[in-house]
């Protein structure tokens, strides 16, 4: 392996990028090296801001060029696979931002090149790396709470354009074909993730959606997903029009034995007949502060992805994703 992994990244349309170009900047072992984009402005700005000197219009330029390690995707969800399958052929490790995909179809085309080509693949999911979840993780699969029975998680702004997203990013998002949907697709899959990680595969899916509040717009603005397990529920909730917090305990965990939730910045842990039990979230563990250096942990230990950035529990939830916007479209409650 590398003493020095070399780093590009393949996409600059998805605001996330410039936090995760921070974190490859920041760490050691890694060299961020190339970068590829299609908006002049945007190459402009990663190599005043970030000193990447190699820049190219053409990903497959990059990637044939650039000697790359590793490359971080961070594209419209629609543009995604065709630069996972190119970077697998090349024997080069993928970050893709979240969700994984359009569609399903393109999620399951990513995990088959990179398995064909023996490189690792991991979905930068944001939620991963929150103290406060983090630490629920670790109660859960500790049985703090016995056994999950439900899984409930609520993403929520006043919409992208107006929290000040650029128009690279939020161009894409209103574009059904691009992003998948609209709130639906950029912010139900958090709760599906974490209902994938906790709970598993659903065996049914019920989605409702719709332009509930912003006038002549292309896509939905709210909409939530229910899965249905054998003996458990998930609930995924997505708003664009939500103004301000509602103060609400952000995501809940309900077990057999108790309660989790995240509070601000603390956990609560709740059970029956005793006072909550208020616990500070965890330290960040070393090789999990955030996905550049959880990839390159797994790199150099030989350790598989996992947990809510594998791409098996991205898969479940881009699948959950889809029959949820299925049963939205159709009316009906969809069986996987």
């Amino acid at each position: 392996m590398p003493e020095t992994y070399r780093v590009g990244v393949a996409g600059l349309t998805h605001d996330h990028v410039w936090g995760m170009l921070r974190w490859w900047k920041e760490l050691d072992g890694a060299e961020l090296v190339a970068a590829a984009d299609l908006n002049p402005p945007l190459l402009e700005k990663v190599r005043s801001e970030y000193g990447v000197e190699a820049t190219y219009s053409s990903y497959a330029e990059m990637l044939d060029q650039a000697n790359l390690d590793i490359v971080t995707v961070a594209l419209d969800n629609a543009g995604t696979a065709p630069v996972v399958e190119a970077a697998a052929s090349r024997g080069v490790h993928v970050m893709s931002e979240k969700p994984m995909a359009a569609t399903l179809e393109q999620a399951d085309r990513m995990i088959a090149a990179c398995r064909k080509a023996n490189v690792q693949l991991m979905i930068n999911w944001p939620t991963a790396w929150n103290l406060g979840i983090q630490t629920v993780d670790r109660l859960v699969q500790e049985g703090a709470i016995g056994q999950v029975h439900k899984v409930k998680y609520l993403a929520a702004h006043q919409g992208p354009k107006e929290i000040g997203c650029t128009p690279y990013f939020y161009n894409w998002l209103y574009d059904a074909e691009l992003n998948g949907a609209g709130a639906l697709m950029d912010y139900c899959c958090y709760g599906s993730d974490m209902a994938a990680h906790w709970l598993g595969r659903p065996t049914s899916v019920v989605g409702i959606m719709g332009t509930l509040v912003k006038e002549d717009f292309p896509v939905d603005d709210n909409a939530i997903i229910l899965m249905k397990y054998p003996h458990a529920f998930g609930v995924a909730e997505a708003s664009w029009t939500q103004q301000a917090p509602d103060g609400s305990a952000n995501p809940c965990v309900y077990g057999s034995t108790g309660t989790l939730s995240v509070v601000g910045s603390r956990v609560r842990l709740g059970r029956l007949s005793r006072e909550p039990e208020w616990i500070d979230a965890d330290a960040p563990s070393p090789g999990r502060r955030n996905g550049a250096e959880y990839l390159v942990s797994c790199l150099r230990s030989g350790a598989p992805v996992e947990g809510m950035c594998s791409p098996e529990t991205s898969r479940t939830a881009q699948e959950i994703l889809q029959r949820g916007l299925e049963s939205a479209q159709q009316g009906r409650e969809i069986t996987l």
